[in-house]
């Protein structure tokens, strides 16, 4: 059975079991439908396409619309790919729901880190700065020197500087399943995931 299944973030809450207080973040999982399949011989791998949160057909371009009817499927607004070891277990229009997870087990979480914007090395990398009286105003913030002598006459590729903060592909691994709720398709998972609320996120099974 695949173990892998998209979802949106919905938010952070908490729960109370035992006297202790647990932090978890709620992920509204599925249902997803399978779209179609690669097998090894067509495809070179095997592997099925995934399909996440219906949207009215004329929301979807003329070559995804073909795409969805030759599979009858539902059109979707997102796809992905997830590779298995046998495609021909599954079916065009199989469902995969949130039931696959069971509270205790660990998962990995991917997905879209919130987008910071052009950011200092301060809030990028956490610099302390430079000093704030004696003269020198103006400075505090700056990353100071960047470059060696004449010799490499360079600065190193990778150095840490001002840029772009943010808004990458983030995957955090070891999270335990706190709850599954399967008639509202929620998944609770303990701590946090990367994202914005209504983020899309791939949640994939630590324990094979």
């Amino acid at each position: 059975m695949i173990k892998a299944i998209l979802g949106k973030k919905l938010g952070m809450s908490q729960i109370f079991r035992e006297g202790e207080v647990i932090p978890v973040t709620v992920i509204e999982t599925g249902p997803c439908v399978v779209v179609q399949k690669k097998t090894q011989d067509k495809d070179g791998y095997s592997a099925i396409q995934i399909g996440f949160d219906s949207v009215n057909p004329s929301r979807v371009n003329q070559c995804l619309r073909g795409h969805f009817q030759k599979h009858n499927v539902v059109p979707k607004r997102y796809l992905r790919e997830i590779r298995v070891d046998d495609s021909q277990k599954f079916s065009s229009g199989a469902k995969i729901k949130v039931d696959i997870f069971k509270p205790g087990e660990l998962v990995k979480v991917t997905g879209v880190s919130k987008g910071k914007g052009f950011t200092g090395v301060v809030k990028r990398w956490g610099f302390k700065g430079g000093p704030a009286s004696h003269g020198a105003g103006g400075w505090r913030r700056r990353p100071g020197s960047i470059g060696a002598s004449s010799d490499p006459s360079r600065v190193f590729k990778g150095k840490k500087m001002p840029g772009r903060m943010g808004n990458k592909r983030v995957t955090v691994l070891n999270l335990r399943v706190a709850e599954v709720n399967a008639q509202e398709n929620l998944l609770l998972v303990r701590g946090a995931v990367p994202g914005s609320m209504g983020g899309l996120l791939y949640v994939e099974s630590e324990e094979g």
